[in-house]
């Protein structure tokens, strides 16, 4: 109980101290202001970009692998012919249907096609929609937020009926004032029935596909339009993999085998196919952003490195004026610990006053818009920020108060 009383009094004397110099309290924490500041907002920026981002990826799916002419990232060999992609043979219905037999690594498997094109509504179009034609474990594979409607049965895929789900953009665009679903559309002069409405996702940061502006239809409504396969559209073939396969590994290695065993590969030739892990993008960017965080703590440090010393330079002020204080305290009896807890307190709340002004600062730039990138102040980055003014709080703070309590209390009483 004596530890704690000793420890609760060279609090109150730490915060005594720092009201009874309010100026040049403030001055000395302004470094540490700025520092802490500058990380804060740094990482706080990085972070909503790069969820801002990688939200906008969506469409790709998670957990997913795709069959591809091309590959995300570089060719087999580096000097691999650019047009021997585009000679590759396009994925067809019927590789889908061999691999959803024979593939056992996969949660589920899909086939789609996409295209841009324009839909009407009596006087109203829209142009730039994105279509895609689709089956029935579509949702299995990639996120099918519907907010007002349904998805299509296996009867209507199978049976190619002209029915659509459309983004939000598209239906407010169409159908103003109305109740989109049970509408019709058309598109390339064929009309559809709407029978779902996506959730809307907002804009992002890159111009990348969004649910606003797409257009689900059942595949073989698709086909009627546009020509798929070799002088066509390309089909995409995505596997969605289990959670307990870390990296995709087992279900990457049985694709590769059944995909060349459908082709009829020999042992000897290329793959004529590339298998695109959809994690591939998110980790890159990720790591781009990495390299921006490390630039914020560059940037973010000598700020607090200049307050660190600053603090320091005021704790040893500080102990230079109650140089007395500190003999006259010793001499009664207080021990080295309660002087060192007294002046390392002092530049603990010094740094954290100073470090949880700048959080406040960035909680206010939080507000500030920026078009459709939203600025979110996280726990963790609040903690990270306060962490760090803890421990240039008690780096620049140790000599000092080590200094102060190891003071003889008889020399230290005869200083004026």
């Amino acid at each position: 109980m004596l530890f704690f009383q000793l420890t609760w009094e060279s609090f109150r004397f730490a915060i005594t101290a720092l009201k009874s110099n309010l100026t040049r309290t403030i001055l000395s924490l302004l470094g540490v202001t700025v520092g802490i500041f500058a990380i804060i907002a740094v990482f706080t920026l990085v972070d909503s970009l790069e969820n801002n981002i990688k939200s906008s990826l969506s469409f790709l799916g998670t957990n997913v692998i795709r069959v591809d002419k091309m590959p995300f990232q570089s060719g087999p060999p580096t000097n691999y012919p650019w047009w021997k992609y585009f000679q590759r043979p396009s994925s067809t219905v019927a590789e889908y249907r061999f691999l959803n037999e024979k593939l056992k690594n996969a949660e589920a498997i899909t086939i789609s096609a996409s295209a841009n094109t324009t839909a009407k509504a009596g006087n109203n179009a829209y142009q730039g929609m994105q279509l895609t034609g689709v089956f029935d474990t579509y949702p299995n594979v990639y996120d099918v937020p519907i907010e007002k409607g349904r998805f299509f049965t296996e009867a209507e895929i199978r049976g190619s009926r002209n029915f659509a789900i459309i983004g939000a953009t598209i239906a407010s665009t169409l159908f103003p004032n109305l109740d989109p679903v049970g509408q019709e559309l058309k598109i390339k002069g064929l009309k559809f029935i709407v029978i779902g409405i996506f959730e809307e996702e907002g804009g992002g940061v890159l111009e990348l596909p969004s649910k606003d502006e797409a257009c689900l239809i059942p595949y073989g409504a698709f086909t009627k339009m546009f020509n798929t396969g070799k002088n066509g559209i390309n089909p995409t073939i995505a596997a969605k993999g289990k959670g307990e396969d870390v990296g995709l590994v087992a279900l990457e290695n049985e694709l590769t085998g059944l995909m060349r065993a459908k082709r009829g590969l020999k042992p000897t030739e290329e793959d004529n196919f590339a298998l695109n892990k959809t994690e591939f993008l998110q980790n890159a960017i990720g790591s781009i952003f990495d390299v921006i965080s490390v630039a914020g703590w560059v940037i973010g440090g000598f700020s607090i490195l200049v307050g660190g010393f600053g603090i320091a330079n005021i704790m040893f002020v500080s102990v230079r004026e109650r140089t007395n204080i500190i003999g006259i305290q010793k001499s009664l009896g207080a021990k080295n610990y309660f002087i060192l807890f007294q002046f390392l307190f002092e530049a603990v709340c010094l740094s954290l006053i100073g470090g949880g002004t700048g959080i406040l600062l960035v909680f206010f730039l939080s507000f500030v818009q920026l078009g459709s990138l939203e600025l979110i102040l996280s726990f963790s980055n609040v903690l990270l920020g306060l962490g760090v003014s803890s421990i240039i709080g008690v780096v620049a703070g140790i000599v000092p108060a080590t200094l102060a309590a190891r003071m003889d209390p008889v020399e230290a009483i005869r200083t004026a």
